[in-house]
């Protein structure tokens, strides 16, 4: 199963410096509930489940974690051609708000690991949809509508583990 959607990415070779975009993109790299914070969350379960014998789990996963890591880079290239660099925090340019590993989920139980990913995904689909209504510049809203394509596809498959368990 691919863990991302059978479309190719846009390219960002037209976007321009944007600041009004740049304010409605940047908290999907690196905010509280960012792809920085999904990935390595993804990565702690991976690392977790296939230490306790869910090596299935843990390869889906960690998966879904490399899709969530290509969002980062896209994202992070975004907010360049937006106008700031690409600093882990969710208000770029300003050097402030730093991201912390303290917003990723540290549970241990299988189960409820899979349900507090089932439940970030429906919050980033959701983010993201709301990006798209406050967005106007039409490529950096195609960039945001692949990556929702992303993210559903990562919400099917982890519905399906919820339903196989």
């Amino acid at each position: 199963m691919s863990l991302k959607a059978d479309l190719p990415y846009p390219s960002l070779s037209g976007i321009m410096k944007d600041c009004k975009s740049l304010r409605i993109v940047s908290p999907a790299y690196a905010g509280r509930e960012g792809e920085l914070t999904a990935t390595l969350q993804y990565v702690y379960q991976a690392i977790y489940l296939e230490t306790i014998g869910k090596g299935e789990t843990a390869r889906l996963l960690l998966e879904i974690a490399v899709c969530e890591m290509h969002h980062i880079e896209i994202l992070g290239s975004l907010i360049t051609r937006l106008g700031a660099p690409p600093v882990f925090t969710a208000c770029p340019p300003y050097p402030v708000g730093y991201y912390s590993a303290s917003y990723v989920n540290y549970i241990k139980s299988p189960e409820s690991m899979i349900a507090v990913d089932i439940a970030g995904e429906k919050r980033a689909i959701r983010g993201y949809e709301s990006m798209l209504e406050s967005l106007t510049e039409p490529d950096v809203r195609a960039v945001i509508a692949r990556i929702i394509a992303d993210e559903r596809v990562h919400l099917k498959a982890l519905e399906e583990i919820a339903c196989a368990n």
